[in-house]
């Protein structure tokens, strides 16, 4: 039916799907890639001592305290970062000012689902590159023309990193596009592309505090590449949200990257609890993707996704399954404690058997 009236200039897109969020304390949440750890204790010290009579005032323009401290840990300039809300407002930023020809930016099939939403507010033509049947990214089929690409190392939910030497092939193949590589997971497993950043000045990379620092519910993320490529990023966001970033967050991310110990031992425990949890799936008739991620993406040989999703659900714990086509049998886990991966091992023992 033809909308009348004002309706017809309202927005038509499909919007991104979170994990859903639990009502209740007495959940394990395992659905959205959040830590399972807290933030380090210098956090809580920077927001416990925080001035309040500063918030009177707007907070640094550009988050310059953030970025001094973030290109000295990566051994950058402070203009070649840039600092947003989380990374969806990085990458958001980043999909306004690097992807406006005409030619097709092109992403995985399977991938963070946020990519095409962007593309259809922004109007932005895109084409999705199918995974291989082992979900891995196939390098020679991004050898083509195209207006840019993207795509997060390691993928999501596939959980799978790409080797930096498939990274560097497909850089060499495509110097004329920007190429923004999301390193949400990056943290957790396989090689980071930040001493690539010298030798690639059409690339960009895309970085979080919600997962391997433990600050979901701060919302802070920020962006590495060229300062030419960070100054176009920082020319859109003063176009439209020339504050992003409060002055609270800025004093806690702060915090998170000057205490390097915490976040290695944070990360170590959660590496070493999501092999543990591979190897118990593997003995209950798993298929597991090789993750380098802070979650795992797995499906049965016998019980059908759906089917374990509904049983945890009822069991009190929350995953993630996606009705989609190729992962619709598989459930995404994020990797939680290691008193909650007991539980998770329990209540799926407690279904198979």
């Amino acid at each position: 039916m033809e909308k009348q009236g004002f309706r017809k200039n309202l927005i038509n897109i499909e919007p991104y799907v979170a994990g859903e969020q639990p009502k209740s304390d007495n959940i394990i949440k395992l659905n959205a890639n959040e830590n399972a750890y807290p933030p380090s204790p210098m956090v809580g010290m920077a927001i416990a001592e925080f001035d309040s009579s500063v918030l009177r005032k707007y907070p640094d323009f550009s988050a310059e305290p953030l970025k001094s401290e973030l290109a000295a840990y990566y051994g950058l300039t402070p203009g070649r970062v840039f600092v947003g809300n989380g990374s969806d407002d990085v990458l958001a930023a980043a999909f306004r000012a690097f992807f406006n020809g005409d030619e097709p930016i092109l992403y995985p099939d399977v991938t963070y689902s946020f990519y095409p939403v962007w593309c259809d507010i922004l109007k932005i033509p895109y084409k999705t590159i199918p995974l291989k049947d082992d979900f891995t990214i196939d390098v020679a089929d991004y050898k083509i023309k195209n207006g840019g690409i993207i795509f997060p190392n390691p993928n999501a939910p596939t959980s799978i990193a790409l080797d930096k030497n498939k990274i560097t092939e497909l850089l060499d193949a495509n110097r004329d596009v920007i190429v923004v590589i999301d390193e949400t997971y990056i943290d957790f497993g396989g090689e980071s592309c930040v001493d690539l950043l010298d030798k690639y000045d059409n690339l960009v990379l895309t970085r979080t505090f919600s997962k391997s620092r433990s600050l979901a519910g701060m919302r802070l993320g920020f962006a590495m590449g060229s300062e030419e490529l960070i100054s176009y990023m920082n020319a859109v966001k003063d176009s439209y949200n020339s504050y992003p970033v409060d002055a609270v967050a800025i004093a806690a991310g702060c915090a998170a990257v000057k205490d390097d110990k915490y976040f290695k031992d944070t990360i170590s425990k959660l590496v070493s609890t999501r092999e543990r949890l591979i190897k118990e799936f593997d003995a209950l008739g798993f298929e597991t993707a090789p993750s380098a991620a802070n979650f795992i993406f797995t499906r049965h040989d016998k019980f059908s996704a759906k089917e374990i999703f509904a049983f945890l659900r009822e069991k009190g714990i929350y995953v993630r399954y996606f009705n989609k086509p190729r992962i619709d049998n598989y459930l995404r886990i994020t990797v939680g404690t290691d008193e909650e991966t007991d539980k998770l091992i329990s209540a799926v023992k407690e279904l198979i058997n």
